[in-house]
């Protein structure tokens, strides 16, 4: 007889051995046709770690601590998955929040509560529940404190506690638009950044009428949009610009992008943009455009236009990231061991509808990273990506929603005539089936929604696909009239809900999902 000398012959953990260097798609279809390969990956953590790893769209954080077993690794992710099927919706703490009367731009991000009021020219950062890995920033900056720079006034600040970054926008004599960097917990240069402050390679833009201006942050990757209101300008003049830095790379940037607004039409702030990871920007126009920003020295890039069916102002909700994505975060991640994989994440565009409602578009990133060699001059209608790769939502407005990874958490109205609402959550990972154990609903059926264009526009009626698990908190009901309800957040170890009261002596409740993923 001739030895047995096959693949499958080899010894248990050889096998496992190999299929580990195989992308997560690949391990599932190699033993879903073999019976010895199905019982070398039910024997093999290492295997069903980095399927889960996949299926819940992570990425695991180089530098972590390597001590804790692979198989509890892989429990506690399984478990923090499945907490969120099941979240005791009470808050663990309520933090009280003193405000100025008419602050409005308020945020949490890394662990951290942050505030900033625009027309007062102060800000507060505090932290919420911080964990014994995590450095804690608590600051107040009184009025001139933010930025000293003589005859100026603030467009926006942007503060991320990942990063111990504080970046402040300002214009000086409403011509020269700068970019300060500076560190949360303390004075002075960010000990990272190329610079004290950024400066924007053209203000030809700048010498007529009033700026507005906002910031967006991601890794080490700063934005500023920018829009000059000049009424005497023409219907084709350049009203609205980008621009982008590498912020601990250099003070200086080529990455600048600019575009049309025809006067009295479509409000320059209906362009909208985000960070798809750390090499690619997604402009939000009437249609969705692709570029990449690998080079900083050069315009960026298009890649691809994603055409919407009807013209919308839509704005992105930005989510709130684990950590400073491609950087070195001022929090120690030690304690974390995956983040969400920007090539697989959700993200939320809002536009305005009749009848008083919003309209909700969900989109997987999938989309921006799979172009299977698009050409950029030809785009790419709704039809060829948007009902597989989208959910579409209509709600009342003042409904609240945010997300984070693949999930999403929004207010449900009930009762007569919604006068209460509770919370769901929606979890659109792969796995979310398998991770929920019994709780929930899975929708996988199409469904259909009428899109109008405007207050008083046309329409269309949509059918979008995207597959997703729901889950009803339905122990706790909110008073709408009551709660005062103005924010509400979700990142990956909790839900926080800011309410406003009369005094100006405000809540934040926080609601922990308990883990130590």
């Amino acid at each position: 007889m001739k030895p047995q000398t096959g693949f499958l012959s080899l010894a248990e953990e050889i096998l496992s051995y190999i299929l580990s260097f195989l992308p997560c798609r690949d391990i599932l279809r190699c033993t879903s046709v073999c019976r010895t390969l199905r019982q070398t990956y039910l024997s093999s953590s290492e295997l069903q770690y980095i399927v889960e790893i996949s299926g819940q769209r992570l990425l695991v954080i180089s530098n972590t601590d390597n001590s804790i077993p692979i198989s509890k690794r892989l429990q506690l992710l399984r478990d923090k998955a499945h907490a969120w099927f099941k979240v005791d919706i009470h808050p663990l703490e309520m933090i009280p929040v003193t405000r100025p009367p008419l602050s409005r731009d308020k945020l949490v991000a890394g662990g951290h509560f942050c505030l900033w009021d625009a027309l007062y020219d102060t800000a507060t950062i505090f932290p919420v529940l911080p964990k014994p890995s995590q450095q804690s920033i608590r600051r107040n900056w009184l009025q001139g404190t933010l930025c000293s720079v003589p005859h100026s006034h603030k467009l926006d600040v942007l503060m991320d506690p990942a990063q111990n970054l504080i970046a402040v926008a300002y214009v000086v004599d409403n011509k020269t638009v700068y970019i300060n960097l500076g560190a949360l917990d303390g004075d002075g240069v960010h000990p990272q950044a190329a610079g004290e402050r950024l400066f924007l390679s053209d203000d030809s833009e700048n010498r007529h009428g009033r700026i507005i201006g906002w910031l967006k942050g991601s890794g080490t990757h700063i934005a500023l949009s920018r829009w000059s209101d000049n009424k005497n300008r023409t219907s084709l003049d350049k009203v609205w610009q980008l621009q982008i830095w590498d912020w601990k790379y250099s003070t200086t940037s080529g990455s600048i992008l600019s575009g049309a607004v025809l006067n009295g039409s479509v409000s320059p702030l209906a362009v909208d943009f985000c960070f798809l990871g750390n090499n690619r920007l997604l402009v939000i126009t009437d249609n969705l455009n692709l570029y990449s920003i690998e080079d900083m020295s050069q315009p960026p890039e298009l890649l691809a236009c994603f055409l919407i069916p009807i013209p919308l102002e839509l704005r992105c909700l930005s989510p709130i990231d684990d950590i400073g994505y491609g950087s070195q975060p001022h929090m120690q991640a030690q304690a974390m061991m995956c983040t969400s994989d920007p090539m697989h994440r959700l993200i939320c565009l809002i536009a305005p509808s009749a009848r008083d409602s919003t309209q909700v578009f969900i989109i997987s990133t999938r989309i921006f990273f799979d172009l299977n060699g698009v050409a950029a001059a030809t785009p790419i209608p709704w039809q060829h990506w948007g009902p597989s790769n989208t959910r579409i939502f209509r709600h009342s407005f003042g409904f609240k929603f945010h997300i984070n990874g693949n999930r999403v958490l929004q207010t449900l109205p009930v009762g007569t005539h919604n006068t209460h609402f509770i919370l769901q959550l929606l979890d659109f990972s792969p796995l979310a089936v398998t991770n929920r154990r019994g709780l929930g609903r899975v929708v996988i059926e199409p469904s259909t929604a009428y899109i109008s264009a405007g207050k008083f526009g046309f329409g269309e009626s949509l059918t979008t696909s995207l597959p997703y698990v729901q889950v009803v908190f339905s122990d706790r009901k909110f008073d709408c009239a009551g709660s005062l309800l103005r924010s509400m957040w979700i990142d990956k170890d909790g839900i926080y809900m800011f309410s406003r009261s009369p005094s100006f002596i405000d809540r934040l409740e926080v609601i922990d999902v308990q883990s130590d993923l």
